[in-house]
């Protein structure tokens, strides 16, 4: 079966197996026009040959890489029913394959995600390439979407509802060896001639396999109709998921109730509940959105192409506290070596926590041979001017030193070394093993190849880079501010701390705007206001948030590290509000709807992005929206801070901007550039 793009390889032997060989066009095999008329040939085909089995595998490196979501991002509720038509058929041709009443078995050489790994599921064997590269599962949870071709109906009658939904609802990829374990395919073999091999033995055994849902009385495991015994399950579960989700992403929602929902019916009747709640999520706007981020946005990043081709050997990291040991870890565990330096031998051995590939030092000299230096000491400009140059005159003549600073401007930073155009910043964030991104930022002499070095290493140790020209607090630093001391000032107009908190995570915020400023500590705020209004006042605009703090500060109230802040810190036990802010701040009479505390705390960190954007501190709109995601926890259903413009319209964005300015002050007042803006 071929088509002028690409073809499906039938290739039947004498014993009647055929091996069904996806190859479409472009470097993966998608779920798209293309393989609907290349499947639906297939299935026909085989539906008329005397055959005695089937193998299904890929000519690609990749087994399957899913559904085109140049495809589904186009859908709307216009053209749902359409889409609609199109995902039915999709579903119809897997039933066809798994109905032919030969054995089917999936040889899945490489990655199976989202629809490549639905076809595997309609297989009656599932065998694996044991590679540790190698992804299997339904990640449509990610994107804003659920498993479409059958993924949830068989997912649950294959495993159970308990079992299935957070493999689902979560999106989970899988390595061959956790996939065996799960359930999910039925065996792993190490070459992929065992896999062909593997196969044609399961089919001779086999003759005429029967999937497990289509047995006679068949349903989902623990979960039968009248059963008391599914009612906990059926009361805690959406619980649970409004308790993590507060009912911002709807595809866990609309996941959970296709399984609920098609558990109590039978298989086929499943399958259509299944493709209306997955039409209905893709013409959404989270899963356009979500796809927008995570998929479009997350790829340009990431795809930065480097002319260099170099890599770091050796990695000086100057400083080992928490922000340095982190880099110190996730480099060496790179496989780059590093020498951690610290002004105590003791306080570098602490960071370094005796992992492989780490030596720890008190010594300049031992800083010899690194071609890279990162600065990873406290924000204090006399202190990093102290050690840059000390460092760098220890290094390789072409070394590049960098800094790990998350708001001094890097170009006042370069001044300390001789080769400015060497100098960089790199801004990890905490907990750096954790956190995937890190911001790189530009200074005014900084040359193109010393971009280029620093987008390779930061692709070295795996992490998703954005790049950005240099200001003082950068993107990422400066709009999270926005978000922290917006809430501070809402606390100080009178709203309830907890309300804050709670509408703050409602909306998406990975952490409430009062908790994480425990985190950063309340003092380095000030340290940050007090050196900014110090080196430029005009870049400082006052706000009675400032007043608070600095009045919890001389309460000795500075954050979590010294176990008092805005919130208590119990020995042992759960964080939660001081008291005394509800008394001391909090107005019954506030003036400040739900709504209004919601969107202040968003639109002020939009607004930000815009005007990072206007002075070309970012340059890209991608960069923009994955630094909020990924750097500061901005709300991932939204797609990021520009997308979240996006989402809202343009002009109702700026005519609710205009609102909360005319209410709440000046910095809200959407900039000329917006208003003349229909997207980014």
């Amino acid at each position: 079966m071929s088509n002028s793009l690409g073809t499906f390889h039938y290739d039947k032997d004498a014993d009647g197996i055929v091996t069904l060989t996806m190859d479409m066009s472009g470097s993966a095999n998608v779920m798209n026009d293309e393989y609907r008329s290349l499947m639906g040939d297939a299935v026909s085909r085989l539906e008329g040959d005397e055959i005695t089995g089937v193998i299904i595998t890929s000519a690609k490196k990749t087994f399957f890489a899913g559904g085109d979501l140049n495809v589904l991002i186009a859908i709307t509720p216009e053209n749902a029913s359409q889409a609609l038509q199109g995902v039915e058929e999709l579903k119809s041709q897997l039933r066809r394959l798994e109905k032919l009443g030969k054995p089917v078995v999936a040889a899945i050489n490489g990655t199976a995600l989202g629809g490549g790994f639905e076809i595997a599921l309609a297989a009656h064997r599932r065998i694996l390439l044991n590679d540790n590269s190698i992804r299997v599962g339904l990640p449509e949870a990610t994107l804003g979407l659920l498993p479409g071709g059958g993924g949830v109906t068989r997912m649950v009658r294959l495993l159970g509802v308990q079992k299935a939904l957070p493999l689902l609802m979560e999106g989970k990829q899988l390595r061959p060896e956790r996939a065996l374990q799960a359930g999910i395919v039925h065996q792993v073999v190490d070459t992929r001639e065992e896999l062909i091999s593997e196969a044609r033995a399961w089919i001779k055994e086999n003759p005429a396999p029967t999937q497990p849902w289509d047995v006679q009385g068949a349903g989902v495991p623990d979960l039968k109709f009248g059963d008391p015994n599914s009612y906990g399950l059926l009361a805690a579960a959406p619980a649970v998921l409004s308790k993590k989700s507060h009912g911002g992403y709807p595809a866990p929602e609309k996941i959970m109730a296709t399984a609920v929902e098609g558990a109590y019916v039978d298989f086929d009747t499943a399958l259509k509940i299944e493709g209306r709640y997955f039409v209905e999520l893709a013409s959404g706007q989270v899963s356009k959105n979500m796809i927008t981020a995570f998929w479009f946005n997350l790829n340009e990043v990431n795809g930065r192409a480097s002319a260099t081709g170099r890599r770091v050997a050796k990695l000086g990291v100057l400083g080992a506290g928490m922000m340095g040991a982190g880099i110190a870890e996730v480099s060496a565990k790179a496989g780059i070596e590093v020498v951690l330096k610290d002004v105590s031998l003791e306080g570098a051995q602490k960071g370094a926590q005796g992992l492989a590939g780490i030596t720890p030092t008190d010594s300049d000299d031992d800083l010899a041979g690194c071609d890279l230096i990162i600065e990873a000491v406290f924000e204090n400009r006399e202190l990093k001017n102290k050690v840059l140059p000390a460092a760098e005159e220890k290094a390789l003549p072409d070394a590049v030193i960098a800094s790990n600073t998350s708001t001094l401007p890097i170009t006042g930073l370069a001044s300390a070394v001789t080769a400015p155009e060497r100098f960089i910043g790199l801004h990890f964030f905490s907990p750096v093993p954790k956190m995937r991104l890190v911001e790189i930022i530009r200074g005014e002499k900084t040359s193109d190849e010393t971009l280029q070095r620093a987008l390779d290493y930061v692709r070295q140790i795996g992490k998703t880079p954005i790049v950005v020209n240099d200001s003082r607090g950068f993107y990422t630093s400066r709009t999270f501010g926005t978000y922290v001391i917006e809430a501070i000032t809402m606390l100080a107009e009178g709203v309830a701390p907890a309300l804050i908190e709670n509408v703050a995570k409602k909306s998406g915020m990975a952490v409430g705007p009062l908790a994480v400023s425990d985190e950063v500590t309340l003092s380095l705020q000030l340290k940050i206001h007090d050196q900014t209004l110090a080196d430029d006042p005009s870049l400082v605009s006052e706000s009675p948030a400032y007043d608070l703090i600095r009045e919890l500060v001389s309460l000795g109230r500075s954050g979590k590290s010294t176990g008092a802040g805005f919130y208590e810190y119990p020995e042992g036990g759960k964080k939660f509000l001081w008291p005394e802010l509800t008394t001391r701040y909090a107005k019954a009479d506030a003036g400040v709807s739900e709504q209004d505390v919601r969107d202040r705390l968003l639109f002020v960190q939009s607004l930000e992005t815009v005007r990072c954007l206007d002075e070309g501190v970012l340059t890209s709109v991608a960069d923009a929206n994955i630094g909020s995601i990924f750097g500061f926890g901005f709300a991932p259903w939204s797609g990021g801070t520009l997308q979240f413009i996006n989402s809202y319209g343009v002009q109702a964005f700026v005519e609710r901007a205009d609102y909360l300015a005319d209410t709440y002050g000046e910095r809200f007042r959407p900039p000329a550039s917006l208003r003349e803006r229909d997207k980014f």
